[in-house]
């Protein structure tokens, strides 16, 4: 039993916590925001609450102000390598603006990267977070392997209300993986099975030959149909019996006056015999399988080398997402205790809070609709007795 519990407290002790970002007023101490050469493409982060909120400066992170425009924003921290443990990556965004078209993802960056010139070309080794564009709708989850980004085969859903929503990615040293949404898992398994980063297990038989009496026609003509009697004498076009000959018709000069051509209603084309299902139908023929010589198992496609930065490049359509709440360790149980903190009492305030603003924004321009009503009856209001007399 003390040894258990010696495992426990020594399991507590070595939790990790490589980088918190809750976006303080210090925050710009601690980000770098980069441009494109190309102005007018590129706009900044602010710092904000939003429109709403329960908490005007504990729910302040960093949001998108201006429409199409591309945000990149990265921050450094002592590098570490995910070796033997587990990696988690988690933070919230609330895109206040019901998002149409635009990244919400962030990036764990390599040790080492050029911070001063970060951007859409900088590499990296994780990228996760939803991605929304019309019906596009996804969260990305895109791991780096020897040089090359894999996106998780798996469609993993996302959150469209205008919300704050946490998202949580979880890689584990016996190459699994998990995916949180407000603390709730949404996706799970294996890294092998999930995104492509190896040769297939197995492969076609490139030796195999489909059988010379192997069908794969799955009908074949009813052998029994036969066609009616009289179907070739019906021709496909007939003389149109509603129309006249020409007054003007010379027939020494244009030759004997025959009707026109129409298609003939009782036509029915070419005969051809019903089809029934075949008898003999084995299916589609495929190769079998055989082990895939180029194939080798990896127990290290979790881990990414060292990491030490992270990093938000995204490309809008409509700005007013905000970003915060980031959190990068080796303990899932740290991560949670982290979003109790943050995100959770923000999750349970944040429906009547926005209801309030709703109410409050109803009545301002209920108030503005009313003043512009007083202003219009003032406008016609007469100022000259003669013309006040007439009326």
């Amino acid at each position: 039993m003390k040894g258990w519990l010696l495992l426990g407290l020594l399991g507590l002790c070595s939790a990790t916590v490589y980088f918190k970002e809750t976006f303080d007023p210090s925050w710009e101490e601690r980000w770098v925001q980069t441009k494109h050469k190309t102005e007018g493409s590129f706009s900044k982060f602010e710092r904000s609450a939003g429109k709403w909120y329960t908490d005007s400066e504990k729910d302040a992170g960093i949001q998108t102000k201006e429409d199409y425009r591309f945000y990149q924003a990265s921050a450094k921290f002592s590098s570490f390598s995910n070796k033997d443990k587990p990696l988690v990556l988690q933070f919230t965004i609330k895109n206040e603006q019901y998002l149409d078209c635009g990244g919400g993802y962030i990036k764990l960056l390599p040790e080492g990267f050029d911070q001063e010139n970060f951007g859409g070309d900088t590499p990296y080794l994780v990228m996760f977070g939803p991605d929304i564009c019309g019906s596009e709708k996804k969260t990305h989850f895109i791991l780096n392997y020897n040089g090359e980004n894999y996106l998780s085969k798996k469609r993993i859903r996302v959150e469209t209300d205008n919300f704050t929503h946490q998202y949580t990615a979880i890689v584990y040293p016996d190459n699994t993986f998990k995916v949180l949404i407000d603390n709730e898992e949404v996706e799970s398994g294996n890294i092998e099975d999930n995104w492509e980063m190896l040769a297939p297990k197995e492969i076609s038989d490139p030796s195999a030959k489909k059988p010379e009496d192997w069908v794969d026609e799955p009908t074949i003509p009813d052998p029994e149909d036969k066609k009616p009697e009289g179907w070739d004498d019906i021709p496909q076009f007939i003389p149109d019996e509603s129309a006249e000959k020409p007054e003007d018709w010379d027939e020494e000069k244009d030759g004997p006056w025959s009707p026109p051509q129409i298609p003939n209603p009782e036509y029915k084309g070419e005969w051809k015999p019903k089809m029934i299902p075949n008898p003999d139908y084995k299916g589609p023929w495929t190769a079998p399988k055989i082990p895939n010589p180029d194939y080798t198992p990896d127990p290290n496609l979790y881990k990414f080398g060292k990491i030490g930065g992270v990093g938000i490049e995204i490309w809008q359509v409509t700005s007013g997402s905000i970003f915060d709440n980031i959190f990068v360790g080796d303990d899932p149980a740290e991560a949670k205790k982290f979003s109790e903190e943050t995100f959770v009492p923000r999750k349970s305030g944040e429906e009547a809070a926005k209801a309030a603003f709703d109410e409050e924004e109803q009545q301002r321009m209920a108030a503005s609709s009313e003043g512009q009503k007083e202003d219009t009856d003032l406008d016609f209001e007469p100022d000259n007795e003669d013309f006040k007399e007439d009326l």
